[in-house]
Order: C-alpha cells, then sequence, then structure tokens
C-alpha cells in the first residue's frame, strides 16, 4: 500500500477544499472506511470533511444512502447504478459539495467472471449552491491483494476528487 501517496493526495485535497470553502463527504463499501481515513489523517480535516457512511451491506445502501433495492437487485450492489446513488445519497446527507462513493470487490472472494476480484466502481457527485448534482462514475479493475485493491481504491478516489475540484477555481 502506497500510504505516501495516499497522505499526499489527501493533503492536497484538503488545502484545494479549505481554499474553495468546499465540505466533502464518503461512501465506502469495499473500501471500509479508507478514505475517510486518508482524508481526516491530514490536520484541519475538520474544516472540509463532514462524515464517511460505510455502507457494507445492501440494505444499508438502501435504508441510509436512498439505493434503490431494485437496482440493487437487478444490476449489484457492485455497478454504476448502485455507485452512483451512493454518492448523491450521502452528498445530500452530509449537504455537501462533493462526495464520493465506492463499491467494488477486493477479494480474494466474491468476484465471477462478470465482476472479477477487483472490480470496483467510484462514482463522484458534486453540487454548488443551486446547481445541479453532476455525477461522474467509473469502473476499475484493479490488481493485487485485499490491501492493495482497497489502497488502489482510495488512491483513485482522491484523485477524481482532486480532478472536480480543480475544474472549480478558487
Amino acid at each position: 500500500m502506497d500510504h505516501r501517496e495516499i497522505i499526499e493526495l489527501a493533503s492536497e485535497l484538503g488545502r484545494e477544499l479549505e481554499k474553495r470553502a468546499w465540505r466533502v463527504s464518503s461512501a465506502e463499501s469495499c473500501s471500509g472506511g479508507a478514505i475517510a481515513a486518508a482524508i481526516t489523517s491530514v490536520a484541519g480535516a475538520s474544516n472540509w470533511f463532514d462524515g464517511s457512511i460505510v455502507s457494507y451491506a445492501n440494505r444499508i445502501k438502501n435504508s441510509v444512502l436512498g439505493v434503490d433495492s431494485g437496482d440493487l437487485k437487478q444490476f449489484g450492489a457492485v455497478s454504476e447504478p448502485v455507485a452512483r446513488q451512493m454518492a448523491c445519497g450521502v452528498l445530500a446527507m452530509m449537504d455537501a459539495n462533493l462526495a464520493v462513493a465506492v463499491s467494488g470487490i477486493a477479494g480474494p472472494d466474491g468476484g465471477s467472471a462478470e465482476k472479477p476480484v477487483g472490480t470496483v466502481w467510484i462514482a463522484w457527485a458534486h453540487a454548488e449552491g443551486q446547481e445541479p448534482v453532476q455525477i461522474d462514475a467509473k469502473r476499475f479493475l484493479f490488481s493485487g491483494n485485499r490491501a492493495e485493491v482497497q489502497a488502489q481504491t482510495v488512491i483513485e478516489a482522491l484523485k477524481g476528487m482532486l480532478a472536480i475540484v480543480y475544474e472549480h477555481p478558487v
């Protein structure tokens, strides 16, 4: 796990969020709170981070984050529609400007031919003021053991948040 890269990305994200007076939150499944841990490892995180929901179980994705139960059944937890709904749900719940959601298969078990171990969907939701919520999502196929898949998930989640922040100059 590249702990140094994660801390550097989280620190950079914090600096940029603070410049814009933005708040960020996360909804995590396969990362088990590692994104929130990375963000809160940075001193001053309370200035830009409101909270995270670790929604490992589908019933939590549904009841807490508002993910449609029909989509969970039809597409599965590791899917674009579910990741997008998780991001929207936590964005609204935390009244944040930016949210990230991750759902995937970290392994070593749980994979299938359609969704092998290392498959992770990451979604980023953004809203600023009265503008409509924008959501981007991307499927990743990471390699390595469970910890390596989780670390790669955190890195890509942070990189995606930074990309959105940089699209909105101070």
